[in-house]
């Protein structure tokens, strides 16, 4: 079998983190980060991408080698750290999937002009229709599906940011000053940007659970070459499109004078608009299906690893449980999934902004510490010398716990005295 047909039938959850990852952070956020600060946001976008990488390399490296997911690595580490996992998960559980689902309702409003209906009715429909195709088609029509959305998505996004880059730089208003990145509010933004940069840190044992389900769908088992050099593809994919959608909101946004709404419907409205008021509307097409399908699939994935976690934490916890591999309890897990943040939804009036800043502070605040526990397992006898990680990749984690945790500090510096 040559190179590339091993890579192709290698590719699933690489890409599954791809399409999970290119969503809030990079949609609303990316975008948002160029429109208000310009392209000086490259900076943290590129280091949260360099810093972070370490901690999901590590969720494909220990389940290459030990067969085991991270969260098992976490329990063989010892129950405390399991705990604290399933607690992170309880808490992102109700705020992650009801932010994703809240903005590719508003994105759906737009785009098929239904405004007079309300919001937590197509969040309704959308949790309905996931929940359905999560349930019906499982891994294998989850990672069959995301090979062409991505495809698509890619191509899409590719030539919105060729043509917003032709177009050239939308005309700055009169009197226009650049906001300040180094204050308050500046920092703020920046903790929420790197909280989902390319996404949240606790994602990397979603990793490890999709890799164990592509595997069942093999005749052998990908070497740790072949399985990072997947991951890598994928992992590389989230930090282009990251610039991507930073390019096109500082060419289209910066020096407008134009703030991002935090409602789910104004704010796709905003993004769709504003970019064929550039552009021109017979691009229309081209960010429609690019922001929809971005929402979409990344609603598909998070959806499916925040299940497929759930289930996993409480057979570790409850191992006379055994719900794993029986389809029975993954369907009530996705439906039990749809129904509480649709609750949540409903609660929060669809303000978007609540939702997504509540999952990035919580995401980034624990970075640093799920970042160790993943160096912990990797660096654990569990795993061979000579299959560990190389010197340099421990020390960039390090850097990177220290990156995150400077920034953690001062948030609650800001919180506790500034504020």
């Amino acid at each position: 079998m040559t190179r590339l047909k091993k890579l192709l039938r290698n590719l699933g959850p690489g890409l599954l983190f791809a399409s999970m990852a290119i969503g809030t952070s990079h949609l609303v956020l990316s975008t948002k980060a160029g429109a208000q600060y310009g392209w000086l946001m490259a900076i943290p976008i590129i280091l949260a991408n360099i810093f972070k990488y370490p901690f999901f390399e590590f969720g494909v490296r220990y389940t290459n080698l030990t067969n085991k997911t991270l969260i098992e690595g976490y329990l063989n580490r010892g129950k405390g750290w399991l705990w604290f996992y399933a607690i992170l998960t309880l808490i992102t559980t109700f705020t992650i999937l009801a932010a994703l689902y809240t903005v590719t309702a508003g994105l759906f409003i737009n785009l098929f002009k239904v405004s007079e209906v309300s919001i937590t009715l197509v969040a309704l429909g959308l949790f309905g229709l996931i929940s359905s195709l999560l349930i019906i088609g499982r891994y294998r029509f989850l990672e069959t599906s995301l090979k062409f959305v991505v495809t698509i998505l890619f191509i899409a996004l590719l030539i919105t940011t060729v043509l917003v880059i032709y177009k050239g730089q939308v005309a700055t208003v009169e009197g226009f000053n650049p906001p300040v990145l180094f204050n308050d509010a500046g920092i703020l933004f920046l903790i929420s940007l790197m909280g989902w940069m390319p996404t949240t840190v606790e994602a990397s044992s979603w990793i490890s659970l999709w890799s164990i389900e592509k595997w069942k769908t093999q005749k052998s088992k990908p070497t740790l070459k072949e399985s990072l050099q997947e991951f890598n593809i994928g992992y590389f994919m989230t930090a282009i499109l990251a610039i991507f959608f930073l390019v096109i909101g500082s060419m289209t946004l910066y020096g407008t004078g134009t703030e991002l709404s935090g409602n789910g419907v104004i704010f796709a409205d905003q993004v769709v608009s504003l970019f064929t008021t550039h552009i021109g509307s017979w691009a229309y097409i081209f960010i429609a299906v690019s922001a929809f399908a971005t929402m979409f699939s990344t609603c598909m994935t998070a959806h499916d690893a925040v299940a497929r976690v759930s289930i996993d934490i409480i057979d570790l916890l409850a191992p006379k449980v055994q719900l794993q591999g029986k389809k029975s309890y993954f369907a009530i897990g996705v439906l039990l999934l749809a129904s509480i943040n649709f609750i949540v939804i409903a609660m929060f009036a669809a303000n978007m902004g609540q939702l997504v800043a509540l999952a990035t502070f919580v995401s980034f605040v624990v970075a640093p510490i799920v970042g160790y526990m993943n160096l912990k397992n990797v660096m654990s006898n569990d795993i061979t010398e000579e299959n560990k990680p190389s010197k340099w990749l421990q020390y960039l984690t390090y850097a990177g716990i220290i990156f995150l945790s400077v920034f953690s500090i001062y948030y609650f510096y800001i919180v506790l005295f500034a504020g």
